[in-house]
């Protein structure tokens, strides 16, 4: 660990958990949604709404926190990308969402729930792992992990996409359920740069 002569905030630390444990309830209400029927769909789409702009002001206030304070605990950078990339997350988790009711989806493939389920474990494996950032301590087995989740994601969404132009489907219906399972995708790669980052910053201060 760098040594470091002058005093440091650690305010960071609590806001960047808090924000990744938001990640978690944003992916649960997600899990929720597909499991639910249509007509209460909207409802669900709309506590993922919520969830995501209580995100945004964590985001914020970290930024905030970063423009009032002189000495950090890591590279302001780094402490800038991590909030960026937690907030992505929930923003393409909230997008699929609100994809799903605008683009008034019906029934979704099973593998869709798959994608949503590698997401949740991403939530809960991110939420865990930022509480340790205070140590840089025992954070390897988190970015492994979360590289292994994104890699049975991108399993997932090939086949996912095999299956849906097998022909078999509307051409509109089609173009929308890309749609919703790009932003999957787009949340599972989000997790995996947040957990690259953190790896970037332990290997600095290390």
């Amino acid at each position: 660990m760098r040594l470091r002569l002058t005093p440091t905030n650690t305010t960071f630390f609590d806001l960047l958990a808090e924000s990744a444990q938001l990640l978690v309830g944003g992916a649960d209400l997600l899990g929720r949604m597909l499991g639910a029927e249509r007509a209460e769909r909207k409802a669900i789409a709309g506590e993922l709404r919520d969830a995501e702009h209580v995100a945004d002001e964590a985001t914020h206030a970290i930024m905030r926190k970063l423009n009032q304070t002189f000495v950090t605990p890591f590279d302001r950078h780094d402490i800038y990308g991590l909030a960026s990339g937690l907030d992505d997350c929930m923003d393409y988790m909230e997008e699929a969402a609100d994809l799903i009711v605008l683009y008034k989806i019906g029934t979704l493939p099973p593998r869709v729930d798959q994608q949503v389920d590698v997401l949740r474990r991403c939530a809960e494996v991110t939420a865990e792992a930022m509480p340790r950032l205070r140590a840089m301590q025992d954070l390897s087995d988190y970015w492994v992990e979360i590289n292994r989740l994104e890699n049975e994601a991108d399993k997932s969404y090939r086949k996912l996409l095999a299956e849906m132009f097998n022909g078999s489907m509307d051409p509109v219906d089609l173009m929308k359920l890309k749609d919703v399972v790009d932003a999957l995708e787009g949340a599972a790669d989000a997790f995996e740069r947040v957990a690259n980052l953190v790896e970037t910053i332990a290997l600095k201060e290390s």
